[in-house]
């Protein structure tokens, strides 16, 4: 029996309790539960990498413009389905002020978290044409919305972007639209997973292309300014968080607060719908909806019947949120920026101990440090190196259940690791290495 930091025979019998055929290839979720049960049992606290969970404190003033709500009442009251008005006129102001793009607070609608706003759209999307049932995925991304493709029974297609970069990736886009089935694009910016960013001649080459062939963009800004490289925290001013809005009208934004403002746990995200796509009238949609207008469609269709909106009080927080960065009184990306400055030190770690960068470069210009990064090590395939990692206390998700074509990286993140922690996961990747020499 070999021995590691966690207790091996103890891990490797909760591996197999856990029923789940392959470690490597387990969901978020199930690599979590199997983590947090050998937590239980050894006392030993894991360095924990497989959830993008906020780890930094929410703002009080978020908190206290919620408790003020649910004091005055609003939990015994249904919440209108498109959110509240003060929120949704601050939701316009902050597109105007942090992306530079004109909304109107129709166009705003809160969701239950960023999930609930790609899964109505996901669902909303694929009945816009007759002749359009698939969605094509930028990859890497975000395991769940192709989970969300399962569950709902729809197409798609997927490709790594990471080889596709810059111009090339306008003959690659191509190549899909042309064939005509592709009704919307999704990809997060900044990547989860890779952290990789698109410029603004990418994203030119997205929205010219989305214009062209009638394609609509989920863009998800679910780490919305976290590229540290620039400074988009003043409002109003330049340097603008980049977005395929400035390029074409078809687009969807999905904004989450739970990274950005550390929210996570009240599940209140923004969906941000072009006005020329939420006004434009669609035949095809009476084939279910009641309504053949996009916005209507999105609201009173598909949201009503998801959930009728999200909850009420949240949404008094996130106003309060996004009024005082929008006032300029709260510098949200100040405060997230612990994120790059741990993943600095992190990376190092793994680097001095013979792993290697997966993603390291946005074209040909250094990746920026930021919420998740990307390893590997020698002789190894992403999957075998989740699972021996359990081993030593560290957990991770395999970058081949993102859609990444690199089968031989995992995918960490930041955000839980605290610093006292930084010892541990040293002590783990030296004594890995030392097990496994390359």
């Amino acid at each position: 029996m070999k021995e590691t930091p966690i207790n091996y025979e103890v891990v490797s019998r909760h591996i197999s309790e856990s029923k789940i055929r392959n470690i490597g290839r387990a969901t978020i979720r199930e690599i979590k539960r199997l983590v947090s049960n050998i937590e239980q049992e050894t006392g030993e606290k894991f360095v924990r990498m497989e959830m993008g969970v906020p780890g930094l404190v929410p703002p009080e003033i978020g908190i206290n413009a919620e408790i003020d709500a649910l004091k005055n009442g609003v939990a015994a009251i249904y919440v209108d389905i498109d959110g509240i008005p003060p929120l949704k006129k601050e939701i316009a102001r902050f597109v105007k002020l942090f992306l530079d793009i004109e909304v109107s607070p129709d166009n705003c609608i809160p969701t239950v978290g960023s999930m609930q706003g790609s899964f109505a759209a996901f669902l909303t999307l694929a009945r816009m044409y007759k002749e359009k049932d698939t969605t094509l995925f930028i990859d890497p991304g975000f395991p769940v919305h192709k989970q969300q493709h399962i569950v709902l029974n729809q197409k798609f297609e997927t490709f790594d972007v990471y080889d596709y970069r810059g111009e090339k990736l306008r003959e690659k886009l191509e190549s899909y639209f042309s064939k005509g089935n592709i009704h919307s694009v999704i990809y997060s910016n900044p990547n989860n997973p890779s952290w990789i960013c698109f410029n603004e001649d990418e994203l030119r080459i997205i929205g010219e292309l989305a214009t062209k062939y009638n394609v609509v963009i989920i863009e998800d800004l679910a780490y919305f300014a976290m590229d540290f490289r620039k400074d988009y925290s003043k409002p109003g001013q330049p340097p603008f968080q980049p977005t395929v809005a400035r390029y074409t009208d078809n687009y969807i934004l999905l904004i989450s607060s739970s990274k950005a403002f550390s929210y996570a746990g009240e599940r209140i995200g923004m969906m941000v719908i072009s006005p020329s796509l939420f006004n434009r009238q669609l035949p095809d949609m009476l084939r279910y909806y009641s309504t053949d207008l996009f916005g209507r469609a999105m609201i009173y269709g598909t949201i009503y019947a998801l959930s009728a909106g999200t909850a009420h009080s949240p949404q008094y927080a996130l106003t309060a949120m996004l009024k005082a960065v929008n006032d300029g009184n709260y510098n949200f990306v100040e405060v997230v920026k612990e994120y790059g400055a741990k993943a600095i030190i992190m990376k190092k770690y793994f680097t001095d101990n013979g792993f290697h960068i997966v993603y390291d470069k946005d074209e040909d210009v250094p990746l920026a440090d930021g919420f998740y990064f990307t390893v590997a090590y020698p002789g190894f395939t992403g999957e075998q190196l989740i699972e021996e990692l359990i081993y030593y206390g560290i957990s991770a998700i395999a970058l081949s259940i993102t859609g990444s074509g690199r089968a031989e990286g995992i995918r960490a993140c930041v955000s839980l690791v605290q610093r006292s922690q930084f010892p541990d996961l040293e002590y783990r990747l030296k004594k890995f290495r030392e097990q496994h020499p390359i």
